[in-house]
């Protein structure tokens, strides 16, 4: 029923799994070399330190892909469609063609930027009113309701469910599992977040930023070395 329906504005990340770590990129560039132990005796962490920037820094890139991350993300339609645009990755979504959704709908969180100024490829976001967040809020609440309760009718009255979606918004939330490798990872991440080492500008949607940023935490933690190499040279993906 349209009184059960949930409004949020968090982008969900979890990370479900991930392989291998800096370690497995040294080893991997050193098997070019013929040394492709994964761990050396007495190796220091200067060592492995200063061969993934090295390795960074001159765009050998390929060592970099032997570390996976598979996320699960929670996100509206409008995200996760966004977020496909990026051919580098493995998805696995959700379908309501075989399930019901849930009623979760998205509405702009208050600190969301709402004003656009300038030409598109060239424009700003700036704060709205209170006003005009008060009335997007309310807007998109009423049309979701709306939209739900026509969802849920015309499956009461035996309309398959890959009809019945039709009638939902892309402010409806979706969830599904990515997996992509670090060397990936960190080209979406040079995208997605408006970073200032950024060597490239980047104006990315708040909300698709809000999930990259979920992402880059559990990268850094479990790729440090790397992650550190990342932001040093320029945030660029090798």
């Amino acid at each position: 029923m349209t009184d059960d329906l949930v409004f949020r504005s968090d982008m969900a990340v979890e990370l479900i799994d991930h392989m291998g770590n800096d370690k497995r990129v040294v080893r991997a560039a050193r098997v070019s070399t013929g040394s492709g132990e994964l761990d050396i005796p007495g190796e220091e962490f200067a060592a492995v330190q200063g061969l993934i920037n090295y390795l960074m820094k001159h765009r050998h890139g390929s060592p970099f892909e032997k570390g996976v991350f598979e996320f699960r993300v929670e996100c509206p339609i409008f995200v996760a469609r966004e977020f496909m645009r990026h051919r580098i990755a493995s998805y696995n979504e959700e379908s309501a063609r075989y399930k019901v959704l849930k009623g979760v709908f998205w509405v702009p969180e208050a600190s969301r930027p709402l004003v656009q100024e300038g030409k598109p490829g060239h424009y700003i976001m700036k704060p709205g009113e209170k006003w005009q967040y008060d009335y997007a809020v309310r807007t998109l609440t009423d049309v979701a309701e709306y939209a739900y309760a026509r969802y849920e009718t015309m499956i009461e009255n035996g309309i398959c469910r890959e009809v019945a979606r039709a009638a939902l918004t892309v402010a409806v939330y979706t969830s599904f599992y990515v997996t992509i490798n670090a060397r990936s990872l960190m080209n979406f991440l040079s995208l997605r977040i408006d970073d200032p080492d950024n060597s490239f500008i980047t104006k990315p949607q708040y909300e698709i930023e809000q999930v990259a940023l979920g992402m880059q935490d559990e990268f850094s933690r479990c790729m440090p070395i790397t992650y550190n190499a990342f932001e040093k040279h320029g945030r660029v993906a090798p």
